[in-house]
């Protein structure tokens, strides 16, 4: 794996800063405070090409590679983890979806939509009974003739209310049966199609959480994503390239609350000296930095075996609980740093340390992830 940074991801990072800094930065709190879910944001995203980092130019898209993604997410992230993560959700989880699993008809209806930010993508697994347990999920998809009509719920859906188009994974089998899911693109304003209650966040409060309920939501089985059966085992796919995102999305986390405390600890004085001079905070910046590189390595070689279409199961397992963890264990010090400042709004350590803990929850938790990993390494 090579670690040379080309001009290529120089560029695409220098954007996604500067995206991050001139619309992002200025009203991170207000947006924080609100739960406003800025969508204007995301359609300046796509304009700079952020929002379909993976989609061929053939689509409409950037037609990047994970490595730049990584970059990207991690830079918005650094900023604000609810945008990262929006940003995130959007590229991996639907519109990633469509993209690896779409016909070409799926793809070249959805995709430059998609990679535009001229629509908001979401996707739905999780359900309020069947986190983990997606073998027994309650969403149903019947088949009548050439529709399928689709009743249940899905929670914790990033994008459910703000959303264009999601992917939805429904049960089409019996419960805990092989092959017993499918996919489908199901678009806003189809009857059936709503949003139900949207949650109050500990932390990514400007990333839409909401419920998305399917009452006799009636499409065509155009709308069926691949083949019949296959919604699981796709998800699991999306999946793996969904935890490089989360991985990145931690790294931003981290890297933003260290240099936060980095910054405070050199400018803080206490005993006519900077606290940064004191070995208590000295060697929490030394763990935090050391973390943070370790991370930033696995997530690299996660998404550099994924641009080489390597099975990446493991290694974005690995990268995904490692970064995380690192994320909250970063965020917690700098918090500790900044003493009882750090435990205010007035500064951003707080923040970070909120929305740091999501990172070891969505896509698969930390537990989850441990369990990807021993069954790959006791294969």
């Amino acid at each position: 794996m090579s670690h040379t940074i080309s001009h290529d991801i120089s560029i695409i990072t220098d954007t996604a800063k500067e995206f991050a800094e001139k619309y992002v930065r200025p009203h991170v709190m207000d947006w924080d405070e609100s739960q406003h879910f800025p969508i204007e944001i995301f359609h300046k995203a796509g304009e700079l090409g952020l929002m379909g980092v993976l989609v061929p130019e053939q689509y409409g898209g950037s037609g990047l590679g994970y490595i730049e993604y990584m970059r990207i997410i991690e830079e918005i992230a650094a900023v604000c983890g609810s945008i990262g993560l929006s940003v995130a959700a959007h590229n991996s989880l639907c519109t990633g979806h469509i993209l690896q699993f779409g016909n070409e008809s799926q793809k070249s209806k959805y995709l430059p939509l998609l990679a535009s930010g001229q629509w908001i993508g979401a996707w739905g697994l999780t359900e309020p009974n069947t986190g983990s347990d997606a073998g027994n999920m309650q969403c149903v998809a019947t088949r009548e003739g050439d529709e399928w009509v689709l009743n249940g719920t899905k929670c914790w859906i990033t994008h459910g209310k703000s959303s264009s188009v999601m992917v939805v994974i429904a049960r089409t089998g019996a419960p805990r049966t092989p092959n017993n899911c499918t996919a489908f693109v199901v678009e806003r304003g189809t009857p059936g199609f709503s949003a139900g209650k949207k949650e109050n966040k500990l932390g990514m409060r400007a990333s839409e959480t909401t419920e998305v309920i399917f009452d006799g939501c009636r499409i065509s089985d155009a709308q069926r994503l691949g083949e019949v059966g296959e919604g699981f085992k796709q998800a699991m796919k999306v999946l793996d390239g969904g935890r490089i995102s989360i991985a990145a999305l931690s790294l931003g986390i981290a890297k933003g609350a260290y240099r936060a405390a980095l910054k405070y600890a050199k400018e803080r004085h206490q005993f006519d000296q900077p606290i940064a001079n004191f070995q208590a905070i000295s060697f929490k910046l030394a763990d935090m930095a050391t973390r943070i590189e370790a991370a930033d390595l696995l997530t690299l070689k996660a998404a550099d075996l994924k641009n080489k279409g390597e099975k990446v199961t493991e290694i974005s397992a690995k990268a995904k609980y490692y970064a995380s963890e690192v994320s909250v264990a970063v965020a917690t010090d700098a918090v500790q740093i900044f003493g009882g400042y750090g435990y205010t709004k007035d500064f951003p350590v707080e923040k970070y340390y909120r929305d740091s803990k999501l990172c070891t929850i969505g896509e698969g938790t930390s537990e989850v992830q441990k369990l990807v990993i021993a069954r790959e390494i006791l294969r």
